[in-house]
């Protein structure tokens, strides 16, 4: 990061990227730190599967982290994403060709098993380039590193080797956390049989530290010999975490609430190394509609591709900044919120930016777009108003939404607005799909009637070339209370229930400015004529 976002460290910036950057700082201490030797920090990757919207969870947080820290320290440093490809395959996922073909290669590493896509030359590759592809589309920072590159290399001999002086002791930690069974049987060591391929979870019968080997049984009863070197074995994966940790030097790694048990036994693991356990965040998981956990084979919530055909990759990005220690519903009536929150943050940070205002770095935008927010970045009008504008005009096309928004503002355009036109195009979609198939509108009761008729004929007098958006939204708040609403916002109930359909919705001044004022007269015109047996149809 440029010297032009260097921010002080005291008082402290009162965001959680920065308080998570202090700690790193603790971390770090007084330790040298140069670009030969950056403060290292990481995220992990499954090439099992798909990257999917965890991935860019933990990647955008731990890249916010890293600004933050940059910002306050000036250091050095690098972020590894790194991918367990070395990892044995243990069941055929049910979203990829070639199934069958898979089957005959369970239990391999994933580096090692055919591409069932046939685009690479294994399935971890095919992956792996999904992870890079996925992550260069959002712009990260980023450097990748596989665990198969790593093991074949050499980059963990000196480590393995010394797994093995401490192999005692590492299974002391992990023992009591296992069954009567597995424990019998437990080394942190997995080699891998050198004729079938297989990763071997079996007892060792003799270990070797000075030769850097294990003596291990089949199940055939043939004893075998085998490096923990070059790629002839790999680590069990709590061992093989606390391994990278201590081999890599890592500072910083954060990992979901479900990990918690696994990140103190690593850590554990890595202090008998010789080595120190990163410093990290515990972020919680995210929940669907029904408060479940998400989970990939069950397929609820949100998948990134379903995101993004909704809404901005920002507005992501503004999703996973909230709060990230609090449990978060993740399905499709978030996305509207965070989008709208994104566009709100990014008009604060546009004027904060202009005059160097400290609280500048305390939002999101300014993590969201690297320390540095495009002037073209906001919008002038929010999702949640385009749409309502699409749910009264039952819009099905973008040339409907831009003919309310140039009468708005008749300079407006797709060439002048590109994010305003990325948004006209995500509000069709996400109308019709979610907005159209649950509108309910309701019929006017008791006073609500009086103050509907009251407010078209207020519309007809105004002079509606010159009324401002707060001009109309001053006269709702004046028939609101002129019509004894208590609370006001009732009034405001009423217009979006029986106008809209609809139980929350825009400014409504605003709306009625894009809307126009005789088309919104015509809308109360119909809700007053409407029955109520044409209602409960509806």
């Amino acid at each position: 990061m440029s010297e032009q976002y260097r921010i002080p460290s005291s008082p402290l910036p009162k965001a959680w990227p920065f308080e998570e950057a202090a700690k790193l700082a603790a971390h770090v201490g007084d330790r040298p730190v140069s670009a030969e030797r950056p403060v290292l920090l990481e995220t992990g990757y499954g090439p099992s599967g798909l990257p999917h919207i965890g991935t860019f969870g933990e990647v955008a947080r731990t890249s916010w982290v890293r600004q933050a820290f940059t910002a306050i320290t000036g250091k050095p440093t690098r972020l590894l994403a790194f991918s367990d490809d070395m990892d044995a395959l243990r069941k055929v996922p049910d979203n990829v060709p070639n199934q069958d073909m898979l089957r005959q290669y369970i239990g391999r590493p994933l580096s090692r098993v055919p591409d069932p896509f046939g685009t690479h030359e294994s399935f971890a590759a095919h992956n792996n380039a999904r992870l890079q592809a996925f992550l260069d589309s959002f712009g990260f920072d980023y450097e990748f590193a596989s665990s198969t590159t790593y093991y074949e290399g050499g980059r963990f001999d000196a480590a393995l080797k010394r797994v093995l002086e401490v192999h005692d002791e590492i299974v002391a930690v992990i023992a009591p956390t296992l069954g009567a069974e597995r424990r019998a049987t437990y080394s942190p060591v997995l080699p891998i049989h050198p004729r079938t391929g297989q990763v071997m979870q079996v007892r060792m019968d003799a270990i070797d530290p000075v030769a850097g080997t294990v003596r291990w049984t089949d199940e055939d009863g043939e004893t075998f010999e085998t490096p923990v070197t070059g790629g002839h074995a790999k680590m069990q994966w709590k061992a093989d975490w606390a391994m990278r940790w201590y081999a890599l030097g890592v500072d910083y790694e954060m990992s979901g609430k479900d990990l918690i048990d696994s990140v103190r036994l690593s850590g554990r693991i890595c202090r008998i190394l010789g080595g120190r356990a990163p410093a990290g965040l515990t972020y919680e998981l995210f929940l669907d509609e029904n408060g479940q956990k998400i989970s990939k084979s069950k397929g609820n919530g949100i998948s990134v591709e379903e995101w993004l055909r909704y809404a901005p990759p920002e507005s992501l990005g503004q999703y996973m900044f909230n709060a990230p220690q609090r449990a978060k519903r993740l399905f499709f009536d978030v996305i509207p919120k965070a989008t709208d929150e994104y566009f709100a943050n990014v008009t604060r940070a546009l004027a904060a930016q202009e005059v160097d205002d400290p609280a500048l770095w305390t939002n999101p935008a300014w993590f969201i777009h690297a320390g540095h927010i495009p002037a073209n970045a906001g919008s002038p009008i929010t999702f949640g108003m385009l749409l309502n504008l699409a749910s009264v005009a039952n819009a099905e096309t973008p040339d409907v939404l831009w003919k309310f928004i140039q009468r708005y503002d008749a300079d407006a355009s797709p060439t002048r607005d590109p994010m305003l036109a990325r948004l006209v195009d995500h509000a069709i979609v996400y109308y019709a799909d979610f907005v159209r198939p649950t509108k309910h509108y309701r019929a006017p009761e008791g006073k609500e009637t009086a103050a509907l008729s009251d407010l078209a004929e207020a519309l007809r007098g105004m002079d509606a070339a010159t009324a401002t958006p707060d001009d109309f939204q001053n006269l709702v708040f004046e028939i609101g209370k002129r019509h004894g609403f208590e609370p006001l916002r009732s009034w405001f109930g009423c217009l979006y229930e029986v106008l809209l359909g609809q139980k929350e919705g825009p400014r409504f001044g605003i709306f009625i400015a894009l809307y126009g004022a005789s088309e919104t007269v015509a809308l109360i015109e119909a809700a007053l004529t409407r029955s109520a047996s044409q209602v409960a149809q509806s």
